[in-house]
């Protein structure tokens, strides 16, 4: 029986560099949602709690996305370890504006990776790239919105978890034309 042999990692296309290195930007996000999710859970903010926690699955996910991507690719996925995150915070309106940075980071990292994709003539890794740059604007616009909830509420918390009670309930599922994940979805 032969296995496989996968491309090593200096014989890799700058794109493929990108989106393994993207892999551990992804882990590094989910991480930093586990924190701030657990932070609202101290304070028994339950709502604001449950929507880190499902970021913190969904850039999980999208890790797993693009580790399948590369392994379908016969690319070794070398997977990079977990950057530095923040657990000290003053007031909640600081973790929802860290979300809302961390996601615009994101959206330029993939952004850059699809430039580079185009630049190689990588049509099937543009394409698979269009789906997280859709997830992208979304999750912008997602924490966007919750940071100007949060403003609004001058402090109130209690309207804040009213509103993301309301608006933002737990949809779990499969995100429609989402790429496989390399092991089960947890989304």
């Amino acid at each position: 029986m032969t296995l496989r042999t996968r491309t090593p990692e200096r014989g890799l296309s700058k794109f493929y560099r990108l989106l393994l290195e993207q892999v551990g930007h992804e882990f590094t996000a989910s991480h930093q949602y586990f924190a701030l999710a657990a932070w609202f859970d101290d304070r028994d903010l339950q709502q604001l709690a449950r929507v880190f926690y499902r970021q913190s699955l969904e850039e999980r996910d999208h890790a797993t996305m693009m580790v399948r991507y590369l392994l379908d690719n016969e690319v070794a996925p070398a997977i990079p370890g977990v950057g530095a995150i923040e657990t000290e915070f003053g007031e909640p309106r600081e973790l929802v504006a860290l979300a809302l940075r961390q996601e615009q980071r994101v959206t330029d990292q993939i952004r850059e990776l699809a430039r580079v994709a185009r630049e190689e003539n990588d049509y099937t890794g543009e394409q698979f790239l269009n789906w997280f740059l859709q997830e992208q604007v979304e999750e912008v616009a997602t924490m966007s919105t919750l940071l100007n909830i949060v403003e609004r509420a001058g402090g109130n918390l209690f309207d804040v978890e009213t509103w993301v009670a309301r608006e933002m309930p737990d949809t779990a599922g499969e995100a429609s034309g989402a790429p496989e994940t390399a092991g089960p979805s947890v989304s």
